[in-house]
């Protein structure tokens, strides 16, 4: 059982494991160990999701979600299997969690009356200075 909040907790059942061969450092043992972690986890069909979590982590540009909405991480930083398997675990509850928070809405604003003087006040400032520059040269 993976506990994600106090209200959910995802099963050992939902989660896919695939174990891959890693690249980097490691010596000659690495081309004989499958030290790094494929976690697949589907969170279309997952049960333990509330339907607002699910529907933001579906609504997320995130590219390690495939179209038919599984979850795809990989961790490979470590050279032995349990600590790749426990940091991909991680990374998926830290992906949940975000997920947890509504994002807030944005309010419509309008810049005041002030504000607005202002930048034109500088914008005719700048032309000014400008407009000096470009006597200057015509002189020469």
């Amino acid at each position: 059982m993976l506990i994600v909040s106090p209200s959910i907790a995802i099963a050992e059942t939902e989660l896919v494991e695939r174990f891959l061969r890693a690249d980097g450092p490691g010596g000659q043992h690495v081309n004989r160990t499958e030290s790094a972690v494929e976690l697949r986890f589907d969170v279309l069909n997952s049960p333990s999701l509330p339907d607002e979590v699910r529907a933001r982590l579906l609504a997320r540009s995130d590219r390690r979600l495939t179209s038919e909405g599984v979850l795809v991480i990989q961790a490979r930083r470590f050279r032995d299997q349990a600590r790749n398997r426990d940091d991909v675990r991680e990374r998926l509850v830290e992906v949940i969690r975000g997920a947890l928070v509504a994002p807030k809405k944005r309010v419509a604003t309008k810049p005041s009356r002030a504000s607005k003087e202002r930048r034109l006040v500088g914008k005719q400032q700048r032309g000014k200075i400008k407009q000096t520059r470009s006597r200057d040269w015509s002189h020469e």
